[in-house]
């Protein structure tokens, strides 16, 4: 089966790193879908061509991994590429409630399409990509809530390298 993970991953984070790697020992193939969204330019700290950079250096190790940027609507995505499913992971009962309501309306707009949640583990359930940044913006060390590829953007970014 083949499954899209998508987000923005501004950035990447252990936390989606691990749903990633869980996901490919689940699925024959997994592309991991990096959302370019034109009117949330100006929002996020990397640019869509460095997250893409960012996730395929830190799954270059996973064989069935992809990744890829899109824009639009997830469902025409899932389509474009072929896949059988969404994954989806979940920290918190808030993330819960906004995602079943995003599954509901894909499955609106594209009748069958299935999303599959994952649950974050423990040590990653804390971690968010909005954390992450403000802490390396004031030079804490993140160093144990990202993947080397994410902690090298972000020393760079924050002129800390």
């Amino acid at each position: 089966m083949h499954v899209v993970y998508p987000g923005s991953f501004d950035p990447l984070t252990n936390g989606h790193l691990d749903v990633i790697q869980r996901a490919s020992r689940l699925f024959d193939r997994v592309t991991v879908a990096v959302l370019e969204n034109p009117n949330k330019r100006g929002q996020y700290l990397f640019t869509a061509e460095e997250r893409l950079n960012i996730v395929r250096e830190a799954t270059a190790h996973l064989p069935n991994v992809e990744a890829r940027t899109f824009s639009g609507l997830l469902v025409d995505f899932v389509r474009q590429v072929g896949a059988q499913a969404i994954v989806k992971g979940l920290r918190a009962v808030s993330d819960y409630e906004y995602e079943l309501q995003m599954a509901h309306l894909n499955r609106q707009l594209l009748p069958g399409l299935e999303t599959l949640f994952i649950l974050a583990a423990t040590r990653y359930s804390f971690v968010s990509s909005t954390m992450v940044k403000e802490i390396a913006r004031y030079g804490g060390d993140v160093s144990r809530l990202v993947p080397p590829a994410t902690l090298r953007a972000l020393k760079a970014k924050f002129g800390q390298g």
